[in-house]
C-alpha cells in the first residue's frame, strides 16, 4: 500500500484507533503497520510504558496497534512515530515493490528507508534489513557544512565502524579530532561520545555500520 492511500485510509479512522468496518486492505495495512512499529521499539530498546509516556497514548491502545487488531488513526500514527524518532515514510511500502513478496535478507535500491535532514545537512540511507536488529549499515551522505549534533553514550556495549567513500569526514571521538579523506576507515565502541561533519566545500559519502541497529 502507497504513502498517500495509507494517509487516505488513516485520516478517515476514528481516534481510538478501533472500526468495525476494517476490510481486508485495510487489516492488512494494520498488521504491517504494527509490526514495523514493535520492531522500531524494540531497536530502539524502549518499553510501551515509555512510549506510552512520550506519545501521549494509553498502553493498551500501543498494545493492540502492535498487534494488529486496532488501526491507529493519523494523528496517533504522527504521535508514535514522533516518540520513536522515526519518519512516517518508513512504515509505508515503496510504490515500485510494494507487489513483490518481502526479502527478509535483502533491501533493493528503491526499499531503503531514508532520513533527508536537508539540503545543508545531510541523507542517510538504511542499507542493511529491518529483520536483523543485531547489526545495521548505513550510507551518510553529509553536505558541506553538514554535521551531527554531540552524540550521547547510545549503547553499553556494541561498536561503530565505516569507511570514507568520496570527500573527507571530520570525526571526533572523545575529544580527539580526526580527519578522515576516501578510503580511509575507523571504528570505535558504541558507548564512546562523538560526532562528525564534512570537511571541505564537496560532499562526504561514508559507510556507516552500527552494532547494535540504532534507527
Amino acid at each position: 500500500m502507497t504513502y498517500s492511500k495509507a494517509r487516505s485510509i488513516a485520516s478517515e479512522l476514528p481516534e481510538n484507533g478501533a472500526d468495525p468496518r476494517l476490510d481486508g486492505d485495510v487489516a492488512t495495512w494494520t498488521e504491517g503497520i504494527g509490526q514495523k512499529l514493535r520492531q522500531r521499539r524494540k531497536v530502539r530498546r524502549k518499553s510501551l510504558k515509555e512510549v506510552a509516556t512520550r506519545s501521549s497514548l494509553s498502553i493498551g491502545l500501543l498494545s493492540q496497534i502492535e498487534r494488529g487488531i486496532s488501526s491507529p488513526s493519523l494523528r496517533s500514527l504522527k504521535q508514535i512515530c514522533e516518540a520513536l524518532e522515526m519518519p512516517m515514510s518508513w512504515l509505508f511500502d515503496k510504490e515500485a515493490y510494494r507487489e513483490l513478496e518481502p526479502e527478509p535478507w535483502v533491501v533493493r535500491q528503491a526499499q531503503r528507508r531514508r532520513m533527508n535532514l536537508g539540503s545543508g545537512s545531510m541523507i542517510k540511507d538504511i542499507l542493511s534489513p529491518d529483520s536483523i536488529s543485531e547489526i545495521q549499515l548505513m550510507r551518510f551522505v553529509i553536505h558541506p557544512g553538514g554535521r551531527s549534533g554531540d552524540s550521547p553514550a547510545q549503547h553499553p556495549t556494541g561498536a561503530k565502524c565505516g569507511t570514507v567513500l568520496s570527500g573527507s569526514l571530520g570525526l571526533e571521538i572523545n575529544g580527539q579530532e580526526h580527519i578522515l579523506n576516501q578510503d580511509d576507515s575507523f571504528a570505535f565502541k558504541a558507548n564512546a561520545q562523538y560526532r562528525f561533519w564534512a570537511v571541505g566545500d564537496t560532499d562526504c559519502e561514508v559507510i556507516w555500520a552500527v552494532t547494535p541497529a540504532l534507527y
